[in-house]
């Protein structure tokens, strides 16, 4: 993979372009396509952003969301584009098979892919050119940097700014995790000097759900988290008949898996969602913990140091069980 500046050069001829991200993309995953998305259309390009899947409605205040293309919804409108990209920009993901469906297309395809992506074991063999930083706050910054080093900062113009605030905020925790370093605050200042309105990225994050979501986030908290003080871990288990009496839909569950995290003493959370085809967990830790290592060792996953997901075809008892039994096993590191 060659470094993602040999690119530049090429900015001003117009091309192909399509965009994407990681399945169910979250905040950082869309707004860095989008971010992207509103960058290059400055140059003439013909742009396109598909998502691998559906995405959280509360995403939908973003400028340009309503262009993105859902590929499970509209493969016979995507293919076709995909096939004629000149360049694919993969953001917010370093392996293929994060797009669920998509991957064998993109796979298959001709165009120049291009990666930005900030998790851990880039698969560098299938990207012709990118950057990978696994030091970097989210892959909004990392689409920031490339644009400021590209020479045209004077593009940030009020739609990049405001998807490239957006994935900052949510990848960072509202600035609280570790990985929010200088550099992002000066990004963000420069934005702010910019025009940047952040209190209407705020209520399209953050204020911006249905009731149901804040009485399920009561029902979970009260009938589904599990404590173990001893190990300085908790656990949330959610039922999918929790999914169904509450009509949560994608999205809803978003930022639950750290409300544990405020609880004095606590180290690592797991949570996990029972899905239809799999169970989907999520990890968070303080500290030195390594969520990353523990996702891969235990569920088939991994992400950040601190942040992590994984996966388990096994019902969501043995899962739990599994879970319980690889925290005692890192008694040591937990304590």
């Amino acid at each position: 993979m060659q470094p993602i500046q040999e690119i530049v050069p090429q900015l001003t001829t117009p091309k192909t372009i399509a965009i994407t991200m990681h399945q169910k993309p979250d905040a950082d995953a869309m707004g860095s396509a989008l971010a992207l998305y509103h960058f290059l259309k400055q140059f003439g390009h013909e742009v396109f952003v598909i998502s691998p899947t559906n995405w959280a409605r509360w995403l939908d205040w973003m400028q340009g969301v309503k262009e993105v293309l859902d590929y499970e919804m509209h493969k016979i409108k995507a293919d076709p584009i995909l096939n004629a990209a000149d360049w694919l920009f993969c953001l917010d993901f370093n392996h293929l098979n994060r797009t669920k469906t998509m991957a064998s297309k993109l796979a298959s395809i001709g165009a120049t892919k291009i990666l930005i992506d900030h998790h851990e074991q880039p698969d560098t063999v299938t990207f012709q050119y990118g950057v990978s930083n696994p030091g970097k706050s989210s892959t909004c910054e990392m689409v920031y940097d490339f644009i400021v080093a590209s020479g045209f900062r004077d593009k940030i113009n009020t739609k990049v700014a405001e998807c490239l605030y957006a994935g900052v905020v949510a990848d960072t925790g509202s600035f609280r995790f570790s990985s929010t370093h200088a550099s992002v605050h000066h990004m963000v200042a420069d934005l702010k000097e910019q025009g940047l309105d952040h209190t209407k990225v705020h209520e399209g994050l953050y204020d911006n759900y249905l009731e149901n979501r804040l009485r399920f986030l009561g029902h979970v908290l009260s009938n589904r988290m599990e404590v173990f003080y001893e190990l300085n871990t908790a656990l949330i288990a959610i039922p999918k008949m929790d999914l169904l009496r509450y009509n949560i839909k994608t999205g809803d569950t978003e930022g639950l898996v750290n409300y544990p995290l405020s609880i004095q003493g606590i180290k690592l959370v797991g949570f996990v969602i029972d899905r239809d085809e799999e169970r989907k967990w999520s990890f968070r830790s303080k500290g030195n913990f390594d969520c990353n290592r523990f996702a891969r060792a235990y569920f088939e996953g991994g992400g950040h140091f601190n942040a992590s997901g994984g996966r388990d075809s096994d019902n969501l008892q043995n899962t739990v069980q599994k879970f319980k039994k690889a925290i005692y096993e890192n008694k040591s590191l937990l304590q």
